[in-house]
């Protein structure tokens, strides 16, 4: 197949009419180019230009192969050019999955700010229940990069963008309103506002209590961690949700764990020298996950 080079020195031939300014425009010998003319002749199977006393005649056969040239060529510039564009990050198709009590707990202002900074980058966010399943996405290539809790595992890059906190909500009238904290023993034989087996956060907390040796009795269970809070305020039980999940304030109250507990907020991607992927990563690093602000009282989360 005859190379770009080649079908640039024919077009170069075409319009300047001469080997010498040819070779000059495109920074080459007269040598070099007379080479890549002679292999595109033996590749076409025909001459492309008939040597005279007084210079060059480019044939019918090099005029109708120039011609489709610099449409070619036309186009290598364009790809070239696309490339560079999302290598810069100015534009491109960017995929994220993400937990879907992070998105406007974390992903929204840098989305906010991607919009307005690089308007030419499309972005598609995916809202997913359960970080495994955001993972199977990602390697089924349906996603670019996955943003929320550390899945079982994955094989895939990950980079750690921080801690969230896991915290207790409760009816405003139930007793752990009068405390400022709640320890896992106290959760034990609590009506609880559970979650369903597509959810991250069911294993999540079975695996948690279980290691605390705490029992906790389900008496209905949601998809969604901010219906469970919102569940858990309107006096169905008491519930464990994340921070990122209080975006919308329940109608209860929000208590901490004693000790504390958090669990880890991940990116993970497959392709993790993507300009587009490192830009968004980099953008999440630099803004960091919210924190729980608690200094007025134990009940505000921001």
């Amino acid at each position: 197949m005859a190379t770009l080079r080649a079908l640039e020195c024919l077009v170069a031939l075409v319009k300047t009419g001469s080997v010498t300014k040819a070779a000059s425009s495109l920074h080459l010998s007269q040598p070099a180019l007379s080479h890549q003319i002679a292999a595109l002749e033996r590749e076409l199977g025909t001459p492309v230009v008939q040597r005279q006393a007084r210079g060059i005649r480019v044939t019918a056969a090099g005029l109708a192969a120039a011609e489709e040239a610099i449409v070619a060529l036309e186009a290598a510039n364009r790809a070239v050019e696309a490339a560079r564009q999302v290598a810069d990050g100015r534009s491109g198709r960017l995929r994220v999955a993400c937990a879907e009590t992070m998105t406007f707990w974390l992903l929204a202002p840098v989305l906010r700010r991607w919009h307005h900074l690089r308007p030419d980058v499309h972005l598609d966010v995916m809202e997913f229940t359960s970080s495994d399943k955001m993972v199977e996405a990602l390697m089924a290539g349906q996603a670019d990069l996955v943003v929320g809790p550390e899945p079982t595992s994955t094989t895939a890059y990950v980079e750690t963008l921080g801690d969230e906190e896991m915290l207790v909500v409760a009816p405003a009238a139930h007793r752990f309103a009068s405390q400022t904290s709640v320890t896992v023993d106290e959760l034990e034989g609590e009506p609880f506002v559970h979650y369903t087996p597509d959810n991250g956060n069911a294993a999540w907390i079975d695996a948690f209590v279980a290691r605390h040796q705490v029992v906790v009795t389900a008496t209905l269970r949601t998809r969604s961690p901010r219906t469970a809070a919102q569940l858990a305020g309107a006096g169905m039980g008491v519930t464990i949700i994340p921070a990122s999940a209080l975006a919308v304030r329940p109608s209860g109250v929000v208590r901490r764990l004693e000790p504390r507990v958090h669990r880890g907020v991940v990116a993970i991607t497959a392709t993790p020298s993507d300009a587009l992927v490192s830009l968004f990563i980099a953008d999440l690093r630099r803004r960091g996950l919210p924190s729980v602000d608690t200094s007025a009282d134990t009940s505000a989360v921001s």
